[in-house]
């Protein structure tokens, strides 16, 4: 029986700042508790989080044939940078800007609580 199940998406078009600001808010808390606060949330970070979270649960339950959702929780969750990228844009005199369009890697690890 499986103390923890793990869940990683990758290549998540978007800056890890600022899937870090929506991860912070649900990184430890019960389960039921962040689906739910991902539910309401406006940012577009909160959907990858959301899917990584359902899909650690399941992963959760294919272990563990008998099991509390409600003693589940969010164990570790973090968000690595995944890689760049690169665009040019025209700019004055002739002259290129680069453009870097971040990645993410989102990790999310979801376990139960000791009684």
């Amino acid at each position: 029986m499986l103390k923890e199940s793990k869940c990683q998406v990758k290549f998540i078009r978007q800056s890890p700042y600022k899937v870090r600001f929506v991860l912070d808010s649900v990184r430890g808390k019960k389960v039921n508790y962040a689906l739910s606060s991902l539910n309401f949330s406006n940012k577009k970070a909160a959907v990858f989080i959301q899917k990584a979270l359902n899909s650690a649960v399941s992963n959760f339950s294919q272990a563990n044939e008998n099991f509390d959702s409600d003693l589940l929780y969010v164990k570790e969750a973090f968000v690595d940078e995944g890689p760049k990228i690169k665009r040019f844009r025209p700019r004055a005199m002739g002259r290129a800007s680069k453009i870097l369009k971040r990645t993410s890697h989102l990790t999310v690890v979801v376990g139960e609580k000791g009684k």
